[in-house]
């Protein structure tokens, strides 16, 4: 729930920006940020994680779509430089875990495995800053949709926020899906 409020404290911000060029560098001296632009947040809700967010420079959202394209293409040997020694997943389906880069890449790797074919189209992606915090995130929205081995497809829309370090590497993924089928469960009510 933090997680989930930070992140449309994100969206709400940036949806207030208006469009301005992007910083060639993730020195936050050179973030845009006009203060003119916009008002800080007033939020019934105390705000746990952060409400200060600017426009990063793109790097970090190109290691991400890398890494979708990697996925996409079951081949995770040009993104392994991507992710940080230590990596924390929380995925859409409930499964967490703080493991180091080759654990992680190894269980990605063996559920690719487990599809015959996988293809995502992006929808949006952007690089932001908490600047209260000094953190570099990426969100992305998009649709994945797999092919199962037994030919069974599924499809779900994505939406996962990447945090990164000050090298440039992936430390945290935290992933939200929507399915495009109701659970069983909900099928049998009706």
């Amino acid at each position: 729930m933090k997680h989930a409020a930070a992140i449309l404290g994100v969206l709400v911000f940036l949806s207030a920006c208006t469009s301005n060029p992007t910083p060639s560098t993730t020195d936050s001296s050179k973030i845009v940020s006009d203060s003119s632009l916009t008002r800080p947040i007033q939020s019934p809700f105390d705000i746990t994680y952060s409400s200060k967010f600017a426009m990063d420079e793109p790097t970090n959202a190109e290691s991400v779509l890398k890494f979708w394209k990697a996925y996409d293409n079951g081949d995770f040997s040009t993104v392994k430089n991507l992710f940080a020694d230590s990596f924390e997943v929380h995925l859409a389906d409930g499964m967490s875990m703080h493991t180091s880069r080759d654990s992680t890449l190894a269980d990605v790797t063996m559920f690719r495995n487990s599809l015959t074919a996988s293809s995502s189209t992006v929808t949006a992606v952007m690089a932001v800053k908490s600047t209260d915090r000094n953190e570099h995130w990426v969100l992305i929205w998009g649709t994945e949709k797999d092919t199962h081995k037994d030919g069974k497809i599924d499809s779900v829309d994505l939406h996962e926020a990447w945090q990164f370090n000050k090298n440039g590497q992936a430390m945290m993924l935290l992933q939200y899906k929507r399915s495009y089928a109701p659970p069983a469960a909900m099928k049998k009510k009706k």
